[in-house]
């Protein structure tokens, strides 16, 4: 039990924090697709930071680089999709479609060119941080504590006081619900939506990091991060774009993610003698049958996917 609830807090960590980085930018009227992408490219940052700092490194100062790492790649990243989206007007879904491919390709070229570099016969796409991941661990008993859990509580807390809050997330909401009203008196819309895409590219690299190093050692990134963006904007849909009901979805989608890692563990499941496969699916399941029942209530902010023309009113 205590290995399901591990499980499923640090997975729905990540749901959280990449949800809440989609709720952002779709608050300012940007929809962000290409979170799956940007969340390859934070865990690649966040990974090559573990790799080129050794384990000599102090913890605090392993976190703190990993952190920073995750984040700068994931804005980097996002800016893709900022400049497409808000200066050249291009249809955002496609972008973002084109972001999830061209991040888990663009990964696995760079770290093969990197393995190659070190060792001409290694042209493997993975890296390896055993070491360096202990300094994100603790141990309390039997349960081992994540500091990305902790993490992702203070991104749900900061989100929520600077969405409902600050002067900031009304006009960043403003933006996304009628930018020619926001424009009308003062707002700059294009700077509160470069704000916006920018701060989910922040958050979305950072789930990149606490998805990979959630229970491997070493992660291969031909593989990307399974999906896990896509399902992190059900979580952000279905918790009605509002931060407190994304942490209920994705503690909800977490469990059901968890349960393919431990269903073992459980008598009842092993009972059912249904295959490991089925339980890998479940989160996907649950959020195409979540969706068809709510998508239809969905409230997404009115201007989103919108390109903002100044001239019209």
């Amino acid at each position: 039990m205590l290995l399901l609830i591990q499980y499923t807090l640090i997975f729905a960590s990540v749901l959280l924090l990449v949800a809440l980085g989609g709720c952002f930018s779709e608050h300012s009227g940007v929809i962000n697709i290409g979170l799956e992408g940007i969340m390859v490219m934070g865990a690649l940052g966040g990974a090559l930071m573990m790799k080129f700092l050794g384990s000599g490194a102090s913890p605090i100062m392993i976190i703190l680089l990993v952190i920073l790492a995750s984040i700068a790649a994931g804005m980097i990243y996002s800016l893709l999709l900022a400049v497409a989206a808000i200066n050249f007007k291009a249809d955002q879904t496609l972008v973002g479609t084109a972001m999830n491919l061209l991040g888990t390709a663009a990964a696995t070229v760079m770290v093969r060119a990197i393995n190659s570099a070190e060792d001409a016969s290694n042209v493997s796409s993975s890296i390896q941080y055993i070491d360096q991941k202990k300094a994100f661990l603790v141990n309390i008993g039997r349960f081992e504590f994540n500091w990305f859990m902790l993490v992702a509580v203070i991104a749900l807390v900061l989100s929520y006081i600077v969405l409902y809050k600050t002067r900031f997330g009304l006009r960043l909401q403003a933006c996304g619900e009628h930018p020619q009203a926001a424009d009308s008196v003062g707002i700059s819309v294009y700077k509160m939506r470069y704000a916006g895409v920018l701060i989910s590219g922040m958050l979305g690299g950072l789930g990149g990091i606490v998805y990979i190093t959630a229970g491997v050692s070493e992660w291969k990134f031909e593989n990307g991060v399974a999906g896990f963006g896509f399902l992190a904007l059900a979580v952000m849909i279905f918790g009605q774009w509002k931060p407190t009901r994304i942490a209920l979805a994705a503690l909800l989608f977490g469990l059901f993610r968890a349960l393919s890692n431990v269903y073992t563990g459980f008598d009842v499941l092993v009972a059912l003698k249904l295959p490991g496969s089925i339980y890998n699916m479940l989160p996907y399941i649950i959020s195409l049958i979540v969706l068809a029942f709510t998508s239809g209530k969905s409230r997404a902010p009115k201007a989103e996917g919108i390109p903002y023309d100044k001239g019209q009113r």
